[in-house]
């Protein structure tokens, strides 16, 4: 069957779609709680308890009938027991009586109230002096307070974080069925970049860091996928064929450079002869054109640009929604707000730029101011930067204090439709 033809050029809205139509959720599995932090919950977990499991205490001190103190104070009262945390109430309190409580510990029968040992005075073993009564009825945790029996904990897809963990762990689950994290591999190439074992070549200029190794190491890993390192191919069709043997087991495999329209560009020529079907190789973007997507034996593919800025943008793009719906997540983009612009900016060609900004509050409302020189090899731009302004296609010029839409770099919160 032949081939379609790839589509030269994209939006940026098209790419995102139509990678995400191709990606689907990873299959599930048991984890320990504590490995299970960023990820998706494939099942509605139900309390088996009631949490607090009984009436308990709130503070230290003495624990009382309320009649024997609201508006009797000071006033004496037996103290029958000490009951620390841990321990269990062996005796009723009665009329005149109280029980020396500590915090956490269970309430005695015929208490409904823990009078804080500020305002008390031990005056022997037994005998105990109340000189306030401000917490009569009052410094009790009630059974079910915080959780009630068959009432849903963890909702499924919902992303777990450190308070879900804490509350799985309080009803005794220690583990948890989620999506498991994607194996994502990643590919450099180019006779230009090294490693850094190359300290010497790369501080004397005869060789350039492989930046974009690490930068996209670490992104997968925020970003909850599991990164596996295949490498630096050289521009070569068959070291990059030898290199890709390695993203067999992978889920989604990433590439930085060589999809380009160079001379020594062959990955997008090894894949095709590999087997693979392009989807796209352009996008109508800046910065970030040449990238491609396609499958490979089943494997979603990203080539991104080799350029580092480039590179950083396109996986916020395109890559980081791409892990998050393999992980089950809903909503995949990062959050866009309106802001107002500092600069005059004028713009080359009329492309969609992500333009490298600070975003920050001023006199109420949110205002973006460029981060400086926005060249696709300036890494520092990125660096500094907390938003990608979005210019829309075909508006060259934008004046200071125009409306535009930022991508923040720093939110938590996401959405499900495409917002650029």
């Amino acid at each position: 069957m032949e081939r379609p033809e790839p589509r030269l050029k994209v939006t940026p809205t098209e790419a995102a779609r139509s990678i995400l139509q191709t990606i689907h959720v990873l299959p599930t599995e048991h984890v320990r709680i504590t490995d299970a932090l960023g990820l998706v919950a494939a099942e509605t977990v139900a309390s088996p308890i009631d949490l607090p499991y009984w009436d308990n205490s709130a503070m230290d001190g003495y624990a009382v009938q309320s009649n024997d103190v609201r508006g009797r104070c000071p006033t004496e009262l037996q103290v029958i027991e000490h009951i620390p945390a841990g321990t269990f109430p062996s005796k009723q309190v009665s009329s005149g009586q109280c029980a020396r409580i500590f915090t956490g510990a269970p309430l005695p029968k015929g208490s409904d109230g823990v009078v804080r040992q500020e305002d008390t005075i031990p005056l022997d073993d037994d005998r105990v002096r109340i000189t306030e009564d401000r917490d009569a009825g009052r410094n009790i945790r009630r059974r079910g307070e915080d959780i009630v029996r068959n009432a849903v904990l963890v909702d499924k897809g919902t992303e777990l974080a450190p308070a879900q963990i804490g509350i799985l762990a309080s009803v005794a689950r220690d583990q948890v069925l989620v999506h498991r994290r994607p194996r994502v591999a990643i590919l450099a190439s180019g006779d230009e970049i090294a490693d850094l074992d190359e300290r010497a070549a790369i501080l004397e200029g005869r060789k350039v860091a492989s930046s974009n190794t690490y930068t996209l190491e670490t992104l997968v890993k925020q970003a909850g996928g599991h990164p596996t390192m295949l490498g630096i191919a050289r521009d070569d069709p068959g070291d990059l064929k030898a290199r890709l043997a390695g993203a067999a087991e992978a889920d989604l495999l990433i590439t930085s450079g060589a999809v380009s329209v160079g001379d020594h560009d062959h990955l997008r020529s090894v894949l095709q002869e590999l087997g693979a079907e392009i989807r796209f190789w352009r996008i109508r973007m800046r910065p970030g054109a040449p990238v491609a997507f396609g499958l490979w034996n089943g494997l979603p593919w990203i080539g991104l640009p080799g350029n580092p800025v480039s590179t950083m943008v396109t996986f916020e793009l395109f890559v980081r929604p791409s892990i998050r719906a393999m992980l089950g997540h809903l909503a995949c983009f990062r959050q866009t707000v309106t802001v107002r612009t500092a600069d005059i900016i004028n713009l080359p060609a009329r492309l969609t730029h992500f333009l490298r900004a600070v975003v920050h509050e001023q006199n109420g409302a949110l205002t973006a101011r460029l981060t400086g020189p926005q060249g696709s090899g300036i890494l520092t731009s990125m660096a500094m930067a907390n938003a990608l302004l979005i210019v829309p296609e075909g508006q060259r010029e934008v004046a200071a204090g125009s409306t535009l839409r930022a991508m923040l770099l720093d939110e938590v919160r996401h959405v499900e439709e495409v917002p650029f």
